[in-house]
């Protein structure tokens, strides 16, 4: 479907907030103002989730995206509630609340000034370099109640990046705003997210790593793929389309949703050894392991706890797919 035949949802909904019942979990309230996602990342966990609505997963996720236009309203609502406890909240835990679409109904920053007004934390997952529009509130969140920015990555290879993930900036231009958003005295970082075997699992891993510490991370998070039902045949559609040799390997990988915990540690074990070397993790320690999920991702099957050059642990930033709310 081209892209002039995209088609904008507006609907009402009834409650915003969405509870997270994981205990591994960082956060027990996420948000997401959208969904379906222009970025049209080809292993997006969320496509599945059109399938409920009685939806492709491949074109009409892509195209027609649905926008929870009274969603500040709402919001504000459920935050004034008297037991209400000011918990940290996560948004961005299915599709990017950056996607172009923010452009036209700015949900996210409304959702932004509300939080603010509330005094409650928050993480942010995007790919999209517009998250910089909202540097004045995401410094005052910093400031006051916390907020944390992840950029989603997965390779450093723009052409590859182009056909990942089409509808998203450049792989550098997410780099460079973290580094942005970092001297501007907010926590941000990189989710390297998801891992795909084959095709960016290879040495461009571990300088994806060193690329955003040297654009000012504070932090980076990995996760290897997870291929659900729905989601598979549009990513493996792209494997045979675009790297045919590979698709045995993903035969013998996923037969399920997950990979192989050999190869799921295999990663973690690189990327461990990577942060250790840059003064993280002592020797012999193994970075913990949780469930994660990122926008425009999926969820993965583990994720190493974060850190900073400086060798400071920090509490990964995970958002988790949760049961969307309209």
């Amino acid at each position: 479907m081209a892209q002039s035949e995209r088609q904008v949802v507006e609907i009402q909904c009834k409650s915003l907030l969405n509870r997270v019942v994981s205990q591994r979990m960082p956060f027990r309230w996420s948000i997401n103002p959208y969904r379906g996602c222009e970025h049209k990342c080809v292993y997006c966990y969320a496509r599945r989730y059109h399938t409920f609505l009685d939806l492709d997963p491949g074109s009409d996720f892509e195209n027609k995206i649905f926008v929870k236009v009274n969603a500040p309203e709402v919001l504000r609502r459920e935050l004034a509630r008297p037991g209400w406890q000011r918990e940290k909240v996560a948004i961005g835990t299915a599709v990017d609340p950056y996607q172009p679409v923010e452009g036209k109904y700015r949900l996210t920053r409304q959702i932004l000034e509300v939080l603010l007004d509330a005094a409650t934390p928050c993480s942010v997952v995007t790919k999209n370099t517009m998250v910089q529009r909202d540097v004045d509130l995401l410094q005052e969140l910093a400031r006051g109640p916390g907020c944390t920015v992840s950029l989603s990555l997965t390779t450093l290879d723009e052409d590859l990046a182009r056909r990942l993930e089409p509808g998203t900036p450049a792989p550098r231009r997410r780099l460079e705003t973290v580094g942005r958003l970092a001297r501007r005295g907010i926590e941000a970082g990189v989710m390297i997210a998801p891992v795909l075997p084959g095709l960016t699992d290879g040495p461009g891993l571990e300088r994806l790593v060193d690329e955003a510490f040297s654009h000012g991370a504070r932090f980076v998070h990995w996760g290897v793929l997870r291929l659900d039902e729905g989601v598979k045949d549009v990513y493996l559609d792209f494997i045979r389309s675009e790297a045919p040799r590979l698709l045995p390997l993903y035969g013998r990988m996923y037969p399920g949703a997950y990979a192989p915990a050999e190869y799921v540690w295999r990663i973690d074990a690189r990327m461990g050894g990577k942060l250790r070397a840059k003064g993280g993790f002592p020797e012999g320690e193994e970075p913990p392991r949780t469930a994660l999920g990122a926008a425009g991702a999926l969820p993965f099957e583990r994720v190493s706890r974060a850190v900073d050059p400086a060798g400071r642990k920090r509490a990964p930033l995970a958002p988790v797919q949760l049961q969307l709310q309209f």
